[in-house]
């Protein structure tokens, strides 16, 4: 696995000492240039939770990934780089306020100048920048967020919206092996109570908004202004190479 070769994946060097600030661009860099993506598992590739196997799919073969993959990969990165990381799990709240099997979502921990951060470049539409555990609210441009401490080693990330801050998902700040997530993962690619088996989604960010391919809905959001149009599937292969870099042949 060539740390070189990843970094100009995303369009990014590896940085000189493990900073905050290059934490923090390092991080905004990998979503906009690395998708979030399901198309394994709906064409029933089997998806194993191996960083050498990973790293051909998503950087050789310019393809997304969901959380196993995608923050399990930019961990290894930034343990290349010199930060401090720990695997950690999440357990995502609904829609709908029940929770997703406890600790099915995969992220990072990261310690750096004396500071504690999840690092997530797995969750689709969310924050863009490290997440302090003590609670300071950090805006982007995909919105405002906070961690809130809710018990020992558990904390909530928070979006603000509707006027109320809304939980995203509790994580555990206690370290876990990334193979850990292995039944997580198979269940993810296989149980009809798994979210990601029934269509497509393929989600990324752009500088001012995000683009998300939702079975035939695309949808564009540039700063406050949304679109969606629907789409034949025929124009799927354009549409994941235009919007999203991932070239037919490869998926």
């Amino acid at each position: 696995m060539n740390i070189n070769y990843y970094f100009s994946r995303f369009l990014a060097k590896k940085p000189d000492s493990p900073t905050y600030e290059s934490l923090a661009a390092l991080q905004n860099k990998h979503m906009l240039h690395v998708p979030f993506e399901n198309l394994d598992v709906l064409s029933q590739t089997p998806i194993i939770i191996d960083l050498e196997r990973i790293f051909q799919k998503v950087i050789v073969n310019l393809r997304g990934g969901f959380c196993y993959e995608l923050n399990g990969l930019f961990g290894w990165l930034l343990k290349e780089s010199g930060y401090e990381v720990s695997y950690v799990s999440a357990t995502v709240k609904k829609p709908d306020g029940t929770w997703t099997i406890e600790g099915s979502h995969a992220t990072n921990l990261v310690m750096v100048e004396n500071q504690s951060y999840i690092v997530d470049v797995g969750f689709g539409d969310s924050v863009r920048k490290p997440m302090p555990l003590n609670g300071e609210v950090v805006r982007d441009v995909s919105g405002s967020y906070r961690m809130t401490n809710v018990a020992e080693h558990m904390y909530d990330l928070q979006r603000w919206e509707d006027d109320v801050w809304k939980t995203l998902y509790r994580v555990s700040t206690l370290p876990k092996k990334l193979t850990d997530f292995t039944p997580m993962c198979e269940f993810n690619q296989t149980s009809a109570d798994s979210p990601f088996v029934h269509k497509r989604l393929v989600t990324i960010a752009t500088p001012i908004g995000r683009i998300t391919l939702s079975g035939e809905t695309l949808t564009v959001t540039d700063g406050e202004k949304k679109t969606k149009r629907n789409v034949s599937e025929e124009e799927i292969p354009d549409i994941l190479q235009n919007h999203f870099y991932i070239i037919k042949g490869f998926y």
